[in-house]
């Protein structure tokens, strides 16, 4: 039997198309164009070929920068996940308190990046800030303005603070999706507390806590207002992760071709990591 094709079918296809071609591909191509060629001003341009991609991947500030990046999205996962399954488990699963449990979960979200860097530059100034003042009153030596280690601490714990709550509600979905009869049958065997999460609570889980880990990772590699914000990136050089330092290299010292390199080659990174952390995830729950 003659197969028949309808190529009118392909007229649905163009305005998405057009919408990818608009939002995605045009832009990058513009990237691409400023990544391999040097301005003068006045728009003025000479063909430098993969020059600017070299000088990025040879640079110690690229490095470092790259290096307190993954340090921060390692930092930040290792601690979220298990504590986001840890308050998920510990929620009702009805009654009037799971509103009141959802809502409070779902308030960090709703606060903008920027309100969010503002709260926690307040709050954990040295001299004034509750938590600043709190700590130091009781004997630790903590002023995230001039001290690293501090300012690492802070935008770690207003990355947990902020976004532990969106792995809460991914757990939360994962959980009460199990039916009643699994919990049943896990009763009657006389399972406990730790082979009920091992074996039928984690198994349900796997597939919105890999939904969590990616976004988490995603969200925590271009992670840019709230430390900005917060620190500006320092003191020093201490917490420029990769977006803070693009965008001082793109607008602080309009570097147009340097910048260009470095956005794509982060845009790289970023979907090379983001497809292994899924590959292993996906292949891990197939087994």
């Amino acid at each position: 039997m003659r197969k028949t094709v309808n190529n009118r079918a392909w007229l649905f296809v163009l305005p998405v198309v057009a919408l990818v071609a608009f939002n995605a591909i045009l832009p990058l191509m513009t990237v691409v164009n400023y990544s391999l060629q040097e301005s003068f001003g006045d728009n003025v341009f000479f063909w430098s070929g993969v020059q600017w991609y070299e000088q990025i991947l040879n640079s110690d500030r690229f490095h470092d920068a790259l290096l307190r990046q993954l340090a921060f999205t390692g930092i930040i996962l290792a601690i979220e996940i298990p504590l986001g399954v840890a308050i998920a488990l510990t929620m009702p699963r009805s009654g009037p308190w799971v509103s009141v449990c959802l809502v409070l979960m779902a308030l960090p979200l709703l606060i903008p990046w920027n309100v969010v860097g503002a709260i926690w530059n307040i709050f954990a100034l040295p001299d004034i800030g509750l938590l600043g003042w709190t700590l130091n009153a009781i004997g630790f030596d903590y002023n995230y303005t001039q001290q690293p280690l501090s300012a690492w601490a802070t935008v770690v714990l207003m990355d947990v603070w902020h976004w532990t709550s969106l792995v809460v509600l991914l757990a939360y979905a994962g959980l009460i999706s199990i039916p009643d009869a699994y919990y049943q049958a896990a009763k009657i065997d006389g399972a406990g507390s730790w082979a009920v999460f091992r074996y039928i609570q984690l198994p349900k889980m796997k597939r919105v806590l890999t939904i969590a880990v990616l976004l988490r990772f995603m969200d925590s590699f271009m992670i840019y207002t709230e430390p900005f914000v917060l620190t500006g990136g320092g003191p020093g050089n201490s917490t420029t992760y990769l977006s803070i330092d693009l965008v001082k290299m793109s607008l602080g010292q309009f570097d147009l071709g340097p910048s260009a390199a470095m956005s794509l080659i982060y845009f790289l990174i970023i979907l090379l990591l983001s497809w292994v952390f899924y590959s292993v995830m996906m292949r891990n729950e197939e087994q």
